[in-house]
């Protein structure tokens, strides 16, 4: 099934919470005794660390979240932090369930402003009167990674750009760029490319005239085709041939058909134009930017059934 960047958040979340929620809780029990004792606090926390995985700092804040002992490293105890207010940071935000654990969400740390997150558990007295909350802060750096990397949506998206560049589209009109000047051998030469050359993703800067492309034999580079490249069919000779890659989501044939939409997308109007467009083959997706600022991300069939009246 396909997940979200959301989604794995919420796994990734789920799993760290049911790892740390008992270490933490059997913590906040030791602490409890000592509670409002300074060094003693100190001296728990400090033969507690260990029982917590992956943590950075341990530390002991009361129901104002003003801190009541040292922080605690791996290395034993962190002056400065005695009194502190923390009522402020992201964490003390959040509300705490009533089964008193909390897994804040992500914020950026203080000290090495680095990405982290911090668990609460709350420390209750014999009675069960709340006293305050045992502090557990997290590197993301530190923490597992347990879910496979999330996908992108292939559904349509729309993302609206610079609202002064919107605002003025009416008062401007096309020029002709380098590129257009060549687009119809500059295509062929990305078309060549694309099915037969190794080249798997392009960003084709109609503006600005030059391309920007990624190969399967060095995907983790870029290279700039500029106007006098995408004039020169020799530059096909420079990229072996290759087969078309087989786990392509975009059919071979459809290539040429995407490369011709784009043409007239780019020359179609005046005042509403393509300034760049970008495909990708495994992806199976087109990106269009146009002269509005707008960015419009899409599946290559669905961008293959729009037609005029849906971009003017």
């Amino acid at each position: 099934m396909q997940t979200s960047w959301k989604d794995n958040i919420y796994l990734q979340r789920e799993q760290l919470a049911h790892i740390l929620r008992d270490p933490l809780a059997c913590l906040a029990e030791e602490c409890a005794p000592v509670w409002g004792r300074h060094k003693e606090l100190n001296s728990v926390l400090q033969a507690g660390f260990d029982s917590i995985p992956y943590c950075t700092y341990l530390y002991c804040i009361d129901t104002n979240a003003v801190q009541i002992c040292d922080n605690i490293d791996e290395s034993g105890i962190v002056p400065g932090h005695f009194g502190r207010d923390r009522s402020q940071r992201p964490y003390m935000k959040e509300a705490v369930p009533v089964w008193g654990f909390l897994l804040s969400d992500a914020y950026i740390s203080l000290v090495k402003s680095r990405p982290s997150l911090t668990a609460l558990q709350i420390v209750r007295s014999e009675s069960g009167e709340p006293l305050g909350y045992l502090g557990a802060d997290f590197d993301l750096r530190n923490l597992p990674v347990s879910s496979t990397l999330y996908e992108e949506p292939g559904h349509w998206r729309q993302i609206k750009g610079d609202p002064a560049i919107r605002g003025n589209v009416f008062q401007q009109c096309r020029v002709d760029s380098p590129m257009d000047q060549i687009l119809e051998q500059a295509l062929s030469i990305l078309e060549e490319l694309l099915t037969q050359r190794g080249v798997f993703q392009c960003q084709i800067h109609f503006s600005s005239g030059q391309a920007t492309i990624w190969t399967l034999d060095d995907p983790y580079r870029y290279r700039i085709l500029d106007q006098e490249a995408l004039s020169d069919a020799d530059i096909c000779l420079v990229y072996p041939p290759q087969p078309y890659p087989v786990d392509a989501v975009i059919p071979v044939h459809d290539i040429v058909r995407i490369l011709a939409r784009l043409r007239s997308l780019r020359m179609s109007d005046e005042n509403i134009y393509l300034r760049m467009s970008s495909i990708n083959l495994f992806n199976g997706m087109v990106s269009l930017t146009f002269s509005c600022d707008g960015t419009h991300y899409m599946r290559y069939d669905e961008f293959l059934g729009k037609d005029g009246p849906f971009w003017f």
